[in-house]
């Protein structure tokens, strides 16, 4: 049992609520993982329920007690999915020793309904923004549904929603100067019609949201009046997780979707990918995004009929390399743009080139190759723009799988390489808070001392020529 002090982290995934404790020298202490479900129906509805949230915050709570006194951690740190919106309608309640917070169902960032609204808000905000976002999505609920506009509190995103249960406070996660097009400010917010007051302040990655509750501390173990840290979006996290801190290095951050963030020495336009201030000083951050990616691997398990990745693996690995030149194309959702024309992904996935000798070992390996190509697609483009990619850092549970990795550096022809921690929005946090706690002076110090690289993956440049044809 571990008496000393520690962080507590959480990531708020689409599928996955994850923790894990640490000591402020960045060795993980324990870790604990609960599943989460959403909805799906017709008119591109994606949604959860908060109460899940909750749920699986208190689980995860109960399972790492197991291993680490949780009235020893000095302060919580969260990050989540997103953006996916959470329309509050009541402070906290607190019950026979649980906790709970009344809200509509939340929409996903999956969630692509208020496509009339976007039309709107990209009129406003010098550019496009997509139906996915937290703008559109708000003014499609007051078109659409007014008396749910009217009873909501604030509108939340998923980690500032855990943050406004655990504290009371309600605060909008901004990450980072270049973001201003995807957020709003009064004018924007009177433009459209919408109350400033249930758009709660900016609060950046790093800064206190506020400190645990007496209440909330007694429901899971802590201790209160802790503070409870900005991760930011778990992009950000992930970013500073994986040490992709110096220009030319990627991070490759696969859950649900695809994240691929290249560090620049400057920022770069252009209207397919984001362009944002990096976490290190004075860097700017290139991202891409690709939809459906660990969850086109779900999706082809099932109906391959198998019973889990692992066995998706090792059918994938007994085809050859370009599965008899199937192609599949992996936009099975769409995808979360930045500008109308800036993906490929509108026209959904897809299966070339299928023959009679296709079998389920091809379409296992089709899915993966599909996946990279469309990440080397990013990364190409990327480049044309004027981005440095030297090396891939790879991060996510998926990323554990050795023939993976692989077929990632062969496609890409470049080094992938594999942090010690694989979880690397859970380690980001760790470093986030280290420094929010005064451990280190900076993100670029703490990276450095913290983040370990375990393996290296060279391309094999002997299937350089049968995946650049293919691509």
């Amino acid at each position: 049992m571990y008496n000393y002090n520690v962080i507590l982290t959480v990531d708020i995934g689409t599928s996955v609520f994850k923790t894990a404790i640490w000591d402020f020298d960045g060795r993980r202490i324990s870790y604990a993982a609960s599943d989460l479900t959403f909805t799906q129906s017709e008119g591109l509805r994606y949604e959860t329920d908060s109460a899940l949230w909750l749920k699986a915050f208190e689980n995860c709570c109960g399972r790492l007690s197991g291993d680490v006194k949780l009235s020893s951690a000095d302060a919580v740190v969260l990050c989540g999915n997103g953006p996916s919106l959470t329309p509050v309608l009541a402070d906290p309640v607190f019950s026979a020793g649980s906790l709970s917070v009344k809200t509509a169902p939340v929409r996903l960032w999956l969630d692509k309904r208020a496509k009339q609204a976007a039309k709107e808000v990209s009129a406003l905000s010098g550019g496009f923004v997509d139906p996915c976002f937290f703008l559109p999505k708000v003014l499609d609920i007051k078109t659409n549904e007014p008396l749910l506009y009217d009873k909501t509190k604030f509108f939340l995103g998923c980690p500032e929603f855990l943050a406004f249960a655990l504290t009371g406070e309600a605060r909008t996660i901004f990450p980072s100067d270049g973001f201003d097009r995807w957020f709003w400010n009064d004018e924007i917010l009177s433009r459209l019609g919408l109350g400033s007051e249930k758009f709660p302040p900016f609060i950046r990655p790093g800064e206190t949201f506020g400190t645990l509750a007496m209440q909330a501390a007694s429901c899971f173990g802590l201790k209160p009046d802790i503070p409870v840290i900005c991760g930011g979006p778990d992009f950000f996290a992930a970013i500073l997780g994986c040490g992709t801190a110096k220009p030319a290095v990627a991070c490759d951050r696969t859950g649900t979707s695809t994240g691929i963030n290249v560090c620049t020495k400057t920022q770069i336009s252009n209207e397919r990918f984001m362009s944002y201030a990096h976490p290190v000083k004075p860097y700017w951050n290139l991202s891409g995004v690709i939809s459906t990616t660990g969850k086109a691997i779900e999706w082809a398990s099932n109906i391959l009929g198998l019973k889990d990745i692992d066995s998706f693996f090792a059918l994938a690995e007994t085809a050859p390399a370009g599965a008899g030149g199937l192609v599949f194309l992996p936009f099975l959702t769409g995808g979360c743009a930045v500008n109308k024309n800036s993906s490929p992904s509108s026209s959904g996935g897809m299966f070339k080139g299928l023959n009679l000798f296709t079998g389920r070992p091809e379409i296992a390996r089709s899915v993966i190759e599909g996946i990279n190509f469309a990440i080397r697609d990013i990364a190409d483009e990327m480049i044309k723009a004027g981005a440095v990619i030297n090396e891939l850092r790879v991060a996510g549970s998926v990323f554990k799988n050795n023939f993976l990795n692989q077929i990632k550096a062969d496609i890409l022809q470049r080094p992938v390489l594999v942090p010690q921690q694989k979880e690397a929005e859970l380690m980001g946090l760790a470093l986030i808070g280290s420094c929010a706690c005064g451990k280190y002076a900076s993100f670029s110090e703490a990276v450095s001392a913290l983040v370990k690289i375990e393996k290296t993956f060279l391309p094999d440049t002997s299937k350089a020529a049968l995946y650049n044809e293919m691509y």
